[in-house]
């Protein structure tokens, strides 16, 4: 199921992404009076879990660093309410979605039955530990089948996602350390040049370079070790293992059929960028 997991992560994450690359999204949002990106990020992403503090977000979230969350939350809500925030996401992703898609796969029995299958598994999962996504369990699913595909395909992000922090709170592994470690992965050197830390202070970024190099992570050059990409092969597993039980909601047959449902729909927004 291991196996299942990264698939499907590989296959509906290009879904998720238009939330974030696209333009619709960003537009509803603005709409409703959020000043910027990141108001409406933090707005709407946060909005299931209710009216709660920035320092729960903060720790929810993960991967932010230290006083983040709280130039936006709870100001965002102020004028806002969080429902609204929430309605403004998932319409602006599904008009994201069918643009990208075109009428043809919008429409077309493949994507409605993709709908149905990943909405089985993403209400199926326990949401013991899963602090976003018990959030997202919580928040109606949608009729429409583009905007059901999204909203589960997102459902099943933030269980994932609850499970990466868990492998990473494992691995004594903090927020900044993770996106240093991911973009080695990704091959970008210096890593703090990493578009989701590059604008941190520069003493900040340093501490975070300096404790990796005492824990043999990376060296001094600032390069994996091989304990440190061990490390990351590690966490990798582990948030592989974690996201597995949505799938066993759906038989071998069904597992087949719905991969083979989505495969034109990732390509098709893999080919756009997911914008």
């Amino acid at each position: 199921m291991t196996h299942t997991a990264r698939r499907m992560f590989e296959l509906l994450e290009p879904i998720c992404l238009v939330t974030y690359f696209a333009d619709e999204c960003n537009a509803e949002l603005a709409a409703l009076g959020h000043r910027t990106y990141w108001d409406g990020y933090f707005a709407s992403r946060a909005a299931p879990l209710g009216r709660v503090p920035a320092q729960v977000v903060h720790a929810a979230f993960y991967s932010f660093a230290e006083g983040e969350a709280a130039r936006h939350i709870p100001s965002a809500w102020e004028t806002i309410p969080p429902e609204e925030s929430v309605a403004a996401r998932e319409r602006g992703s599904a008009a994201s979605l069918r643009r990208i898609l075109g009428a043809e796969l919008a429409d077309s029995p493949g994507l409605l039955r993709a709908a149905d299958l990943t909405t089985e598994a993403a209400t199926r999962a326990p949401t013991e530990g899963r602090v976003m996504y018990a959030g997202m369990r919580t928040l109606p699913v949608p009729g429409d089948p583009v905007a059901r595909l999204w909203h589960s395909a997102t459902m099943l992000r933030e269980h994932r996602c609850d499970g990466h922090v868990a492998a990473l709170v494992g691995a004594r592994v903090g927020g900044t350390e993770a996106h240093v470690l991911e973009a080695l992965e990704k091959g970008i050197h210096p890593p703090e040049s990493f578009g989701r830390i590059h604008h941190l202070p520069k003493e900040r970024l340093a501490a975070v370079m300096d404790g990796l190099r005492e824990r043999g992570l990376v060296d001094t050059d600032g390069r994996f070790t091989d304990a440190g990409r061990e490390t990351k092969q590690r966490i990798e597993a582990l948030t592989d293992e974690l996201a597995a039980p949505p799938y066993d909601a759906l038989s071998p047959a069904e597992l087949d059929e719905l991969v083979a449902e989505l495969e034109p729909i990732t390509a098709t927004l893999v080919a756009a960028g997911s914008r």
